[in-house]
C-alpha cells in the first residue's frame, strides 16, 4: 500500500487512483471507492471520467492544503457533496501513509476530520445533521417508485428528509422481507431524485434499539444500489436524535448499520450520537485494499 501512494501518483502529471473497501465486514465485503491524493484538481469532467473509469459508485480526490486536505466526491454521472464512505477509504489511505491520527478535510459546503487508530480502524465525523418531515405529496411520488404502499411503513420511525452534508429521503419498513425485497424502477427514481436533490433514498428496517437494516438507492449518482452508505447513516442517525429515538448512556447514543448483505457485499457502519442536536456523527469502520 505504501509503494501505491508513493509510486507514480506522486509523479508530476500521473494520476493514481487507489482502489480500497470501505466498511467492511471483517476480511471480506467493504463498499469499494477510489482514493486519489493529487497536487492538483483535474478538471471537473476528467474526475468524472475517471470516476466512471473506476467505476465504483464514488471516487474521492483529495489535495493536500495547509494541515489538511481539500476534498470532492464524484459518482460516475456528477459530483456529491459528501460521501461516507469514501471519507473512510480516504482515511485509510491516509493512515498507510502518515499513520495514526487526525485529518482535517475542507469539503465543498463543510468541513470534517477523519481519523485512525493504531489498528487501522479508521472514523469520521460527519458534516452537521438537519432534518425536516417527508410531506404526503414526496411520500405519494416515491412509494409507487419502489413498490411500496403506505401500510409498509413503520408506525414508529416516521419519513422524513435526513441530511449531513446531502438530502436522504428516509423510509422505515414495518417488516424485514420488504426490505428485502427492495426493488424499483431506476430511470424514474432517478428523475425524480434528480428534480427533488435527493442523493439516496435510504430504506431501514429496526431490529433493535442498536442494530438497523440498511438498503440504499442511489440512483441520483447513476448507480442502482450502494453496499455501504456512510453519508446516509450519518444522516439517519442524527434524524432518530431529533425524533428522539436514540437510546443514550452516558451522552452517547450508539447504532449499528448493516448494508450490502443482499448484494453479497456485506458490510458493517458503526455510528455513535452525542445528545447535542445537529453535531456530527461519528462513523467508523474497517476498511479491505483491493487489488
Amino acid at each position: 500500500m505504501e509503494a501505491l501512494l508513493n509510486s507514480e501518483a506522486k509523479q508530476k502529471n500521473k494520476l493514481e487512483v487507489i482502489k480500497l473497501a470501505a466498511f467492511a465486514d471483517g476480511m471480506q465485503g467493504g463498499n469499494p471507492a477510489g482514493v486519489a491524493i493529487v497536487e492538483a484538481f483535474p478538471s471537473e469532467q476528467e474526475m468524472i471520467r475517471l470516476a466512471a473509469e473506476v467505476g465504483f459508485s464514488e471516487t474521492v480526490f483529495a489535495v493536500p492544503q495547509n494541515n489538511g486536505f481539500r476534498v470532492r466526491y464524484f459518482s460516475p454521472a456528477t459530483e456529491v457533496a459528501f460521501c461516507g464512505h469514501a471519507t473512510v477509504a480516504l482515511g485509510y489511505a491516509l493512515f498507510r501513509q502518515y499513520g495514526s491520527g487526525t485529518h482535517q478535510l475542507v469539503l465543498n459546503h463543510a468541513n470534517i476530520s477523519v481519523s485512525a487508530d493504531n489498528s487501522g480502524r479508521i472514523t469520521l465525523i460527519s458534516p452537521s445533521t438537519t432534518s425536516r418531515p417527508a410531506d404526503q405529496k414526496l411520500l405519494e411520488k416515491y412509494l409507487p417508485i419502489f413498490g411500496l404502499k403506505a401500510g409498509d411503513l413503520s408506525t414508529d420511525i416516521p419519513p422524513g428528509i435526513a441530511n449531513a452534508g446531502n438530502d436522504h429521503l428516509v423510509l422505515a419498513l414495518n417488516a424485514k422481507q420488504r426490505l428485502d425485497e427492495m426493488a424499483y424502477d431506476f430511470e424514474r427514481a432517478k428523475t425524480a431524485m434528480q428534480e427533488d436533490n435527493l442523493v439516496t433514498v435510504a430504506l431501514l428496517y429496526q431490529e433493535s434499539p442498536v442494530l438497523m437494516h440498511f438498503r440504499n438507492a442511489f440512483a441520483y449518482g447513476d448507480v442502482y444500489e450502494d453496499p455501504a452508505t456512510g453519508a446516509a447513516a450519518a444522516a439517519v442517525t442524527g434524524y432518530l436524535r431529533e425524533q428522539k429515538l436514540l437510546t443514550f448512556h452516558n451522552s452517547k447514543a450508539n447504532l449499528r448499520f448493516l448494508q450490502g448483505h443482499k448484494m453479497g457485499v456485506p458490510c458493517v457502519l458503526d455510528a455513535c450520537a452525542s445528545n447535542s442536536k445537529g453535531e456530527g456523527i461519528a462513523l467508523s469502520g474497517l476498511v479491505r485494499v483491493l487489488g
